[in-house]
């Protein structure tokens, strides 16, 4: 049984506020939240919620919980305490029965470590290695001299596709494809048609990467596609042949990545960006949601918008934008004043 103040300590937190002994017996967002739930207030615009929230208390930020009279949880970061709080409620994991299933199909010289998991018609190809305690899910596919690290977790109707080179803890959730074809033809004059040019290349992924549903990542042309270790990958991201996803990197749904392009350690891209290929975005560097970006990235800058402008100087042209028509009424009046003067 959890309470307030024990939840409090589990987090590092201190309470604020009557109800330190009120039981939890879960959690919600502000709005939903019921006399026996915890919630957690991590930005200034749903104050409103959080005042008429029925929560027996609210994670708050230590500058923020003198201006509150509600029960808190004062904390340094809401949302990771949370997140934390959160795991005391999650239902008990699936647990995996380890063995391969019967309608499984599994090539007679793919080595298999201990205690792995094979879900109903997955194939498993020739020459595959599997380290220990691999999950494959039901009617994914493994492709030919593939090699997965120890824990690794492939979820149903995973692709991945020959000679990729997959680390340990990996996650692939359903409907990704590691290993296709890159997008690459040549015009041939000749014969009047673009011809398919072959990829012969792989995808390496390091350790403790995680991979959305429905994102692909295309073999290198030659050479790889390296998505590095600790990289968190979105749902519906694109990325093409030969790219390069540094360490720790974030990747947001429906970005889109093209071809020989470099991100550094550390990069975040924001929702729906577009990169054009052989760029270069350095360590730390963050674009923002919808930018386009056509030109290499410096290392810790924040870049925003369909031109990839700096963000001041993309908030700037965004605000006088929201001006033009002020503006071109001011200019009608003063040709009108100037032809009045003539």
């Amino acid at each position: 049984m959890h309470t307030v103040r024990s939840l409090a300590e589990l987090v590092g937190g201190t309470v604020a506020g009557h109800g330190a002994g009120t039981v939890v017996t879960g959690i919600n967002d502000l709005r939903s939240a019921q006399p026996d739930q915890v919630s957690f207030l991590g930005n200034a615009k749903y104050e409103p919620q959080a005042r008429e929230s029925r929560a027996a208390a609210i994670l708050v930020r230590l500058e923020d919980a003198e201006r509150f009279s509600f029960t808190r949880i004062v904390v340094k970061s809401p949302s990771a305490a949370f997140a934390k709080i959160a795991g005391f409620f999650a239902p008990p994991p699936i647990r995996d029965e380890p063995g391969i299933h019967r309608a499984a199909i599994v090539a007679p010289d793919a080595l298999i470590g201990e205690g792995i998991s094979v879900g109903p018609h997955a194939v498993i190809s020739a020459g595959v290695r599997l380290g220990s305690r691999v999950v494959i899910g039901a009617n994914s596919f493994i492709g030919e001299g593939t090699t997965i690290g120890d824990e690794t977790r492939i979820y149903p109707l995973v692709t991945v596709r020959e000679r990729c080179v997959i680390g340990a803890r990996v996650i692939i959730h359903s409907g990704a494809v590691i290993g296709a074809d890159g997008f690459g033809y040549d015009f041939d004059p000749a014969q009047g048609r673009h011809v398919k040019i072959v990829h012969t290349g792989f995808v390496q992924i390091d350790d403790d990467v995680e991979i959305g549903s429905n994102t692909t990542v295309d073999r290198g042309r030659f050479g790889r596609t390296h998505i590095g270790q600790g990289a968190k990958i979105d749902n519906l991201v694109m990325i093409a042949h030969n790219v390069t996803i540094g360490a720790h990197s974030i990747v947001v749904a429906q970005t889109g990545i093209s071809g020989s392009t470099s991100l550094g350690k550390c990069v975040t891209l924001a929702g729906q960006v577009g990169l054009a290929g052989h760029l270069t975005v350095g360590d730390k560097a963050t674009v923002t949601a919808q930018s386009g970006i056509n030109k290499d990235v410096p290392a810790g800058a924040i870049i925003a918008g369909r031109h990839a402008m700096p963000l001041r100087e993309s908030l700037k042209m965004e605000a006088l934008m929201r001006r033009l028509p002020e503006l071109v009424e001011r200019l009608k009046a003063l040709e009108d004043k100037v032809k009045s003067l003539e």
